[in-house]
């Protein structure tokens, strides 16, 4: 494919100055637009070395208001981001809507510059195509414009240009024994570079080849690339706008009729799912007595197990989900009181503020996912999007329904990683909350944790219930299971959420 490519194109200087002010006056025109859009951009640079990744950046931003966008240089993992998943250290670096994120190197490091060093296996492979497929697809999903670019020149030209930079003191630290490497065994790299290709080119984040012989060439079509994709994008936004206008300037559907799809639509759900949590058997209970032996045991062994998860930078992830007064606090309480505070975060996850809502909705998630060694709590998870969100309108049907699948990625990405992924479900009835709530605004030093939204919340139970069943579903995986705890017990719920840790953690202690 690459050597098909014709890198004989050229373009004068008078040619290039003459459509370069048309260009550079239109590129800022879109920045503008995209921002009052809310558009967020990324805008990747991948080719061979000395191609003019950093040279093209340059000539790019040159057009731009610089309060608008940021350039991340891709080098090889710091220590701090090879102690956390692969996908981490891109996932917070995506922009807010409105932005631009340049990136001078990528996710795709992995599948050329660490393939080639042998650093990554068939199977790693395998993985991060995957992984970075399913990122692009969810950012994209979301309204972000991914612009990928590959610069590309032959072998003789990348050997004069590293000659030529390896001459010069001021530009002689920018050529590196991989560069030197990867020009001798060009060709390997191309049949990777052409691999990476053919796995990663989409229809929501296509490749575009960019001839680089000629860099006046090659900035040009960087330009008209990169106009066109924005102006596209403007107007499917644009085009969106004009869509809901019109929707509401329609009539309204008749109520009756829409109630009794939806019905007929939960109907067809508890039906095929044989409701998940129906089979929670809540008379499950320990006395005291029994409660206070089995708590003293489980600390102290999950307290040696923190240390040797640390000890062999295995990472942990817990996500608490639940009905209200279900009981998660307590059973994180309990979990962590012996473990080193110094190893673990417990995070509470509210409604997202406007910087978390100018993101993706995963993208607080990851920012907080914990390092090699480290365990990451959420009280409360990224499953809002398919419980709270969908019932409460906060997002679109359609952004739920395709949550199911890029959370699932989300988890394969951090098993991958080496992680143990666990989320629970504590469970009571209808009774028992409302037992807990009244319990609750009686009591002066816990009328703070009963608001009305609590109440409200309990009025769409069976929403609720529709909606956790299908989570419940569709999301248990074997590398991320679901785990339903039957809390009309608390001490039974506890004990559960111990026992369910440390037996997954001894499980991979004996595979390691």
């Amino acid at each position: 494919m690459l050597e098909n490519i014709d890198l004989t194109k050229k373009i004068s200087k008078e040619d290039y100055d003459s459509q370069m002010e048309v260009l550079e006056s239109r590129i800022g025109h879109l920045q503008r637009e995209c921002k009052a859009l809310g558009i967020p951009i990324m805008i990747v640079f991948e080719g061979y070395g000395a191609a003019g990744k950093g040279l093209q950046i340059g000539k790019l931003i040159h057009s731009m208001d610089p309060r608008g966008f940021e350039v991340h240089t891709i080098k090889a993992e710091t220590e701090e981001e090879r102690m956390h998943p692969y996908m981490w250290r891109f996932w917070t670096k995506t922009p807010v809507k409105g932005r631009i994120s340049i990136f001078g190197g990528s996710w795709y490091r992995r599948v050329l510059i660490e393939r080639f060093e042998g650093k990554t296996g068939d199977k790693e492979l395998k993985n991060a195509f995957d992984s970075i497929n399913s990122f692009e697809r969810q950012l994209a999903d979301d309204g972000n414009l991914i612009i990928k670019l590959l610069l590309v020149v032959d072998k003789k030209d990348q050997k004069k240009r590293l000659e030529k930079l390896a001459e010069s003191k001021e530009t002689a630290w920018r050529v590196t024994d991989g560069d030197w490497e990867r020009n001798k065994r060009f060709d390997e790299y191309s049949h990777m570079m052409e691999d990476m290709l053919f796995n990663t080119d989409t229809d929501y984040a296509p490749w575009n080849i960019i001839e680089s012989t000629d860099r006046r060439y090659a900035t040009l079509k960087i330009y008209n690339t990169v106009i066109k994709a924005m102006a596209e994008q403007v107007e499917k936004a644009k085009e969106k706008i004009r869509a809901k206008e019109t929707a509401a300037q329609q009539p309204e559907v008749n109520d009756d009729v829409d109630a009794a799809i939806s019905k007929e639509a939960g109907d067809n759900i508890k039906d095929m799912q044989v409701s998940i949590l129906s089979k929670a058997d809540l008379s499950l209970s320990y006395t005291k007595d029994e409660y206070k032996e089995k708590l003293d045991a489980l600390q102290k062994k999950i307290e040696k197990l923190h240390g040797e998860i640390y000890r062999r930078r295995i990472p942990v992830v817990l996500g608490f989900e639940g009905w209200d007064a279900g009981g998660k606090g307590g059973a994180i309480k309990r979990l962590t009181e012996r473990m080193d505070a110094r190893g673990y975060v417990v995070n509470p996850t509210a409604s997202p503020n406007d910087i978390e809502k100018a993101h993706h909705y995963l993208w607080r998630f990851w920012r907080a996912m914990p390092k090699d060694g480290h365990v990451s709590i959420f009280d409360r998870t990224w499953y809002g999007r398919v419980m709270v969100e969908r019932i409460e309108g906060f997002c679109t049907p359609e952004e739920w329904k395709r949550a199911y699948r890029e959370i699932n990625e989300m988890e394969k990405d951090l098993y991958d990683a080496g992680a143990i992924v666990i989320k629970f479900w504590l469970h009571i009835d209808k009774d028992e909350q409302e037992r807990r709530f009244k319990e609750r605004q009686a009591n002066p030093d816990k009328q703070w944790k009963i608001t009305d939204e609590d109440w409200r919340n309990r009025e769409k139970w069976d929403q609720y219930e529709t909606a956790v069943n299908e989570m419940l579903m569709r999301t248990s995986t074997d590398y991320a299971p679901w785990v339903v705890v039957e809390g009309n017990d608390k001490y039974y719920a506890r004990i559960k959420v111990l026992e369910t840790v440390t037996d997954a953690i001894e499980k991979r202690l004996k595979e390691d």
